[in-house]
């Protein structure tokens, strides 16, 4: 038997696709999605751009995978705060976390999702609707779990769960808002903490 089987096709990359990934999706999260130039994005990543469209496509199509990458890393907070006992604990973890991740002192300030939606050309117009749908899922998903909470009766009988979840995500969206234009982490918890206060209760 000869050898060549065994032998990987092609040449290798020369370069770790992970953290090419990794750093480009902090430039997004920081300039978002128009103003993060191809040079500043291969600049980051230590690639050429020949490299980044064979490895990952095009702008658009980096961007999808830099966004699925901030679903499963800093913004899997919501995954987390969905599976609290209660719905005022589950809209208390989604608050925490965005106020947590948008001011990390070690990563850019604000979210990805919203960065890169508050300034979108006709060009970019894939990119503004899979955003859309992005902070909509999260929405639906705070919407369903709200729900449970009015069957199980950790919530009233009369509460909007769609409204509940519209209310969260809100906030959630202007946390980050407001900590890309510099406000402090303690004072958006605070912010958080009161916009909570009046949480409707069940049994």
């Amino acid at each position: 038997m000869g050898t060549k089987q065994g032998r990987t096709v092609g040449r290798p990359r020369g370069f770790d696709a992970d953290e090419a990934l990794e750093r480009a999706m902090l430039v997004f999260w920081e300039h978002g999605y128009e103003g993060a130039s191809l040079a500043t994005l291969t600049d980051a990543m230590g690639i050429s751009t020949t490299s980044m469209y064979a490895a990952f496509g095009n702008k658009e199509e980096l961007f999808r995978k830099a966004l699925e990458r901030y679903t499963e890393g800093p913004s899997a907070y919501l995954d987390r705060a969905l599976e609290e006992p209660t719905a005022l604990g589950a809209a208390t973890a989604v608050l925490a976390g965005t106020v947590r991740t948008t001011t990390a002192p070690a990563g850019p300030r604000g979210c990805l999702g919203v960065q890169s939606a508050l300034a979108t050309s006709d060009s970019g117009r894939a990119v503004c609707d899979l955003l859309a749908a992005w902070r909509n899922d999260g929405c639906s998903r705070l919407q369903q779990r709200f729900r449970q909470a009015v069957d199980d009766g950790d919530l009233p009988p009369e509460a909007d769960p769609a409204l509940l979840a519209r209310y969260v995500s809100t906030l959630s969206f202007g946390i980050a808002v407001q900590a890309a234009s510099g406000v402090g982490r303690a004072e958006l918890q605070a912010m958080a903490d009161a916009a909570l206060r009046d949480w409707p209760l069940g049994r």
